[in-house]
């Protein structure tokens, strides 16, 4: 096929190499204006752009898309089969959707309907799921409300961050992908109209998501801590100040702990949860300190039981 390919971040990319190698024509890629990053705040470029110049192909960064007529004639003069839209990071307008014959075809990081949004993988992983997927789309005016087409299951690890998640569903994505091309040139898939009733969303994420609720189970603060990876993490407050906790896991499901009040056992720190639970508290990071692990955390700060975060 003939393809306008659009995404940003890194994610994107095993996509872009797949349809390249499946002998796919890449037309014209679409990505993100470089942005600053980093100490010095140099501009840098997306992932997908990196990888675009490396196969030579034509890219376009575009501030605006949805009336952007320049950019419109450039599409239409490309005049391409289908769209791919994989984190491009914005709103198709209409114009877009209804130009390749094949329409807009995306790479959602869930099992549509579930986790509908900007932060399918972070909140599937906050909420305790042991499974997700990805799921390849048409594309509509909704928020990826469109007709399904192909779906590959997932599991998350018990252990794993919304990082590790995304660098297995990459991967996995991209082959849909290419499968999902497969089929509608062959005429073997059959879009599939969403259960609009089992909807879920995954909002963008805020700084506040990160916030740790102790009246949550151990269970729950530590699922919303592997979601929130590498942002907005999870942080509270100790002695007036910002404490983030850069590392924990679940001791007990049960016990003795007091919501939010601390326990010094040794050279272990743990923190009392919702239902009696408690978290350890394995690395931290004290406002304007280094990160450190709770042994010297303990040592340097003269942390006694009883006391109580979130104040």
């Amino acid at each position: 096929m003939r393809l306008v390919f659009c995404g940003t971040p890194e994610f994107a990319v095993p996509t872009l190499e797949a349809v390249i190698a499946a002998g796919h024509e890449v037309a014209l890629v679409v990505t993100q204006p470089d942005r600053a990053a980093g100490r010095g705040m140099e501009l840098q470029a997306p992932p997908v752009k990196r990888a675009a110049a490396e196969h030579g192909l034509t890219v376009v960064q575009p501030d605006k898309i949805r009336s952007n007529a320049e950019f419109r004639a450039q599409l239409e003069a490309v005049r391409p089969d289908a769209i791919l839209v994989v984190a491009y990071g914005r709103i198709i307008p209409q114009w877009m959707l209804e130009l390749p014959r094949f329409g807009n075809i995306n790479l959602h990081g869930s099992l549509l309907p579930k986790y509908r949004g900007a932060a399918p993988i972070q909140w599937a992983v906050a909420n305790g799921e042991v499974v997700t997927g990805v799921t390849t789309m048409r594309l509509d005016a909704g928020l990826d409300t469109g007709d399904m087409l192909l779906a590959q299951v997932v599991p998350i690890g018990q252990e794993e961050t919304a990082m590790d998640v995304y660098g297995t569903l990459a991967p996995v994505g991209a082959e849909l992908i290419v499968e999902t091309l497969r089929g509608l040139e062959c005429g073997t898939i059959y879009p599939k109209a969403q259960d609009h009733s089992q909807a879920t969303l995954a909002p963008i994420l805020t700084r506040e998501d990160g916030w740790i609720d102790f009246s949550r189970t151990a269970q729950q603060i530590y699922d919303r801590w592997r979601g929130f990876q590498p942002w907005p993490g999870a942080h509270t407050v100790l002695r007036g100040k910002k404490l983030i906790v850069q590392r924990m896991y679940v001791m007990s499901a049960s016990g003795e702990g007091e919501a939010g009040v601390l326990k010094v056992r040794g050279d272990v720190l743990m923190v009392g949860c919702g239902y009696g639970s408690v978290l350890g508290l394995d690395e931290v990071q004290m406002e304007g300190k280094r990160r450190m692990s709770a042994a010297d955390f303990l040592r340097g700060f003269q942390v006694r039981s009883g006391e109580r975060l979130g104040l």
